[in-house]
């Protein structure tokens, strides 16, 4: 069995933990056994000088 990576990015307008999780669930429409999850950006954007989207790029491990 392997550990293998691949990278998701999450969008959300609700915060960045929301975005997290919907990258997590994104990928778990095509990947089985999820072991770990890395956050290693964190972007908004803005308007009206408010957030308006949050973005979070992830690692995400599996066992392939």
């Amino acid at each position: 069995m392997q550990v293998k990576v691949a990278e998701f990015v999450g969008e959300s307008t609700r915060g960045w933990q929301d975005a997290i999780e919907n990258a997590v669930s994104e990928a778990s429409r095509s990947m089985r056994n999820i072991s770990g999850v890395e956050v290693y950006n964190w972007t908004a954007s803005c308007q009206d000088n408010k957030i308006v989207e949050y973005k979070a790029n992830i690692k995400i491990a599996y066992l392939d």
